[in-house]
């Protein structure tokens, strides 16, 4: 998410080499350089801090035997998640730069290791549900070693190393909140193949009541700036900015809602070819899909898998764990369209980053509000796909050394999402994001916002 974080988000995780091979894994504003994000190492370690307590407080609702499970190759446990992302800041923080630092575990190198051939050989991501040592507690004492470190790191390093080694901290920081988001994808899949339906969390999504009828929103096109435009954090997939020539569109003014998505369904929708793409409709002979991930037909009526339980189909709510297939069948159903991303960036970079995120502690696509002018849910609630495919920005090239591996490996066979999820950190999101994952996946939370010609 690559939440990427990520596979990378496969956007699952993304992170650097050393600092001796980082140029520019991502960018952060001059006016920041030389205020608190760089000289002022109580807020810098009460960042740190904060995103780690964050991490952990995620995990509070789970047991022991809820940390090690994984039901599939593309979800990780719970226990791995904690232990790469104190990885992270051990193999490229901690280990090469604070002086007198010893690794908590030798061994950790290659078990938390994700993918990074440069860094060395990692433990199979398909078999991580396989180790039951190191334990929990171990791996809970683990970050405790790493924090103590950083801890160290940020108060006793000298100005000029500190402020040199700020990016690769931010990095990580985001890298950090990328598996935040997983821990909560991930771990709602692993309970919901459990026939008992257990719930992650007690807190019940709110009943809003009727959505309004979906609107559109009309673009003028022309020339749109598009990709990062330099002020604050980004990944290095979202530059370099360019300029790109887009075609009169109207935008739909809210996603897709579960209501909408049954019509589909009940029209036979998963047993006709015409809308589908080839891929996608082997895809669904093969899988024997028949609606959405964690979707259940109980007599009459139909369920859904949430984090809070097992609960009746909001028929109000955003449609989501929709695979690329799907929202692409959906929308040629319709006579519409996916947007491009670059559509989605141009539509969403002046609105302003509001909508249902992981900071409200619902961890649920909840119903569009009524009485907003223009585009509404842009931002939370749910990914939105794309019809563009994940390739590189006109003038990009991947830094190199190991941290080449962090985006650029994965510019292939994936399709781009855009604007965050109810279980993305608010502050980790912004208009040229770039999730982007392959076209089968449906376990993240994902949805559809249609397009057409103007």
């Amino acid at each position: 998410m690559a939440v990427r974080a990520g596979r990378v988000k496969t956007a699952t995780c993304r992170h650097a080499q050393c600092m001796s091979i980082i140029r520019h894994p991502m960018s952060i504003a001059p006016a920041q350089t030389a205020t608190a994000s760089r000289l002022d190492r109580p807020a810098l370690l009460a960042r740190y801090q904060d995103v780690r307590r964050t991490t952990e407080r995620l995990c509070r609702p789970l047991g022991p035997e809820d940390h090690v499970i994984q039901a599939m190759p593309d979800v990780s446990p719970t226990k791995w998640h904690l232990a790469h992302v104190s990885w992270f800041f051990e193999t490229f923080l901690l280990a090469p730069h604070l002086p007198g630092y010893a690794p908590r575990d030798p061994a950790y190198r290659v078990l938390f290791n994700s993918y990074y051939n440069g860094v060395g050989p990692q433990f199979s991501r398909p078999d991580r549900g396989h180790l039951s040592r190191p334990t929990v507690a171990e791996v809970l004492d683990y970050r405790v070693w790493v924090n103590r470190g950083m801890a160290a790191l940020i108060e006793q390093l000298d100005e000029a190393r500190l402020e040199a080694l700020v990016p690769l901290l931010e990095l990580g920081l985001n890298h950090e909140q990328q598996h935040q988001e997983l821990i909560l994808t991930d771990i709602k899949y692993n309970l919901a193949v459990n026939p008992l339906h257990p719930a992650y969390h007690a807190i019940a999504p709110p009943s809003i009541g009727a959505t309004a009828p979906l609107g559109w929103t009309e673009h003028a096109g022309g020339l749109a700036a598009i990709g990062h435009d330099g002020v604050g954090f980004a990944f290095d997939n979202e530059g370099p900015r360019h300029t790109v020539y887009l075609r009169p569109f109207r935008l739909a003014d809210r996603p897709i809602t579960n209501r909408e998505f049954l019509e589909f369904v009940d029209a036979g929708g998963y047993r006709d070819a015409a809308p589908w793409l080839s891929e996608g409709w082997r895809t669904v002979q093969e899988r024997g899909w028949c609606a959405p991930l964690y979707w259940e037909r109980v007599d009459s009526s139909w369920f859904m898998q949430t984090l809070s339980g097992f609960l009746p189909l909001d028929l109000h709510a955003p449609v989501t764990h929709v695979s690329y297939f799907e929202a692409d069948a959906y929308a040629r159903w319709c006579g519409r369209r996916l947007p491009t991303e670059q559509e989605w960036e141009h539509a969403a970079t002046a609105l302003p980053v509001r909508g249902n995120f992981q900071d409200d502690g619902l961890f649920h696509p909840q119903p569009a509000s009524s009485g907003d002018d223009g585009p509404r849910q842009m931002f939370g609630d749910v990914w939105e796909w794309t019809q563009s495919a994940y390739a590189p920005y006109p003038g990009y090239r991947p830094v190199p050394g190991a941290v080449g591996e962090y985006n650029g490996k994965f510019m292939v066979s994936q399709m781009v999402l855009r604007g965050g999820s109810c279980v993305t950190p608010r502050s980790h999101i912004r208009a040229s994001y770039r999730n982007f994952f392959p076209p089968d996946a449906r376990w993240q939370f994902s949805g559809i916002r249609l397009a057409d010609d103007a």
